[in-house]
């Protein structure tokens, strides 16, 4: 199964076909790969208001239901992630060591 067509959109950074989801545990927002992967670890559902869901798939519930369809998180395949730092390197002063301790 895959998404409807006015689900589909393109990642900002890499310009693959993504769709948003939301998560079924929290309601955060998620980019998942829109096309259906075997390997993924996330299970997509259409719900009853035309919003997508996802869930996490693992080994208490392995199983992919009918209407779901089996993808990648995008976060996990795009070749150009988002950095956590905004993209800046980060400046190290003399006063910051930068190998652990030696005992």
């Amino acid at each position: 199964m895959k998404p409807a067509s006015h689900h589909v959109t393109r990642c900002r950074r890499c310009s693959a076909p993504i769709v948003w989801c939301l998560t079924s545990a929290n309601g955060k927002r998620q980019p998942v790969d829109a096309e259906p992967d075997e390997a993924g670890n996330v299970a997509v559902s259409s719900g009853a208001d035309g919003v997508l869901y996802v869930r996490t798939v693992t080994t208490a519930r392995p199983e992919i239901r009918p209407g779901e369809w089996q993808a990648m998180p995008h976060h996990a395949t795009c070749p150009s992630p988002k950095r956590s730092n905004g993209g800046a390197q980060r400046a190290t002063s003399g006063a910051v060591r930068p190998v652990p301790w030696q005992r």
